[in-house]
């Protein structure tokens, strides 16, 4: 395992970080919480050292299963990254989603960040994770109704108090990143990339590495997409949301599956998965300091955690870059 530090943090995390959203269940089809425990121990065991998690994944199951996984291990052995600010037990805010928990009953997700509101979820992620004090304490998503400097300054009063080692945001522009940084550090911004969603290269990259602020990749395999095992015709389980996602439409399918042939042979030369092929990529772009990958079971974790066991060349980087970029996505 290989391992990268946050830029002005003492958090020395492992390039592959296991991302805990599928592992609560919530809008994947529902969770196998002994799966999902196998999955962090096994990823642990490989060099995995931190855990991306959040409390709306599973409504609290997601950092349960954490925290259960986590027990046994010295807790500066392993980092806990969680999130703040979306609530589905609070109708305040604005409505992100209306959606069904793992039981199948209907719920509404609210994007909330008020003082109070963070004050009450880091408490309850500490009951959930099992633990005294969160490394990263992250805000799930913008919320247009709290103004930054409530939010950030709960945050930066659980600094004080020790709850909280280092603050950072998901889903943040460079106005809000601007913003939020006038009252607390941000050290972190985590959000979407892979090789078909590249938007973050125009701006947030490049403000980033200026401000030397680190970048948390999520979902680099969009979603199981990139990984090439779904062909036109794919039905997914019900209740799992990339059924309703434009990524994976027929045509889609058609066009990632040509390109990820086109690619195969460099990922066969080293014997390693086109999965693997595709995160060694995603860590080799500029301003990307660490990838979120998720698993739902052992076997998926160990493959996540040996992708960072091989290395890609410049010309081999370079090679799939210009096959990637005759590749159109269809929205």
């Amino acid at each position: 395992m290989r391992y990268r530090t946050l830029i002005g943090t003492e958090l020395d995390l492992s390039v592959i970080t296991f991302g805990a959203w599928a592992a609560g269940g919530w809008m994947w089809g529902g969770t196998e919480r002994k799966g999902a425990v196998e999955a962090i121990r096994a990823s642990y065991d490989l060099g995995v050292n931190a855990i991306d998690t959040a409390p709306v994944y599973g409504q609290g199951t997601s950092e349960e299963i954490v925290g259960e996984a986590i027990k046994g291990i010295p807790r500066d052995k392993v980092y806990l990254l969680t999130k703040y600010g979306m609530r589905w037990d609070l109708a305040k805010g604005t409505l992100a989603s209306h959606s069904k928990d793992n039981s199948g009953k209907d719920i509404d997700i609210y994007k909330y960040a008020g003082k109070e509101s963070v004050i009450k979820e880091c408490e309850d992620s500490l009951r959930r994770l099992r633990t005294d004090y969160i490394d990263l304490y992250q805000i799930h998503w913008p919320d247009v109704t709290t103004p930054i400097q409530e939010t950030m300054e709960a945050v930066a009063q659980l600094i004080e108090q020790g709850k909280v080692r280092y603050a950072g945001v998901c889903n943040y522009d460079v106005d809000q990143l601007m913003e939020a940084s006038k009252y607390v550090d941000i050290i972190s911004n985590q959000v979407p990339y892979s090789m078909v969603k590249r938007g973050i290269e125009k701006e947030v990259v490049p403000y980033c590495l200026d401000q030397q602020k680190s970048i948390l990749a999520y979902s680099p395999m969009e979603r199981g997409l990139l990984i090439g095992k779904m062909k036109p015709g794919h039905v997914f389980s019900e209740g799992d949301h990339r059924a309703g996602l434009y990524f994976f439409s027929e045509e889609n399918l058609r066009r990632t599956n040509a390109f990820l042939e086109t690619i195969k042979p460099v990922a066969d030369e080293k014997g390693i998965s086109m999965g693997q092929l595709v995160l060694l990529w995603t860590l080799e772009q500029p301003g990307i300091t660490i990838a979120l990958v998720g698993a739902r079971n052992a076997e998926q974790a160990i493959q996540n955690a040996k992708a960072a066991d091989a290395r890609l060349s410049t010309e081999e980087i370079t090679f799939i870059s210009t096959e990637l970029d005759k590749l159109e996505v269809i929205k």
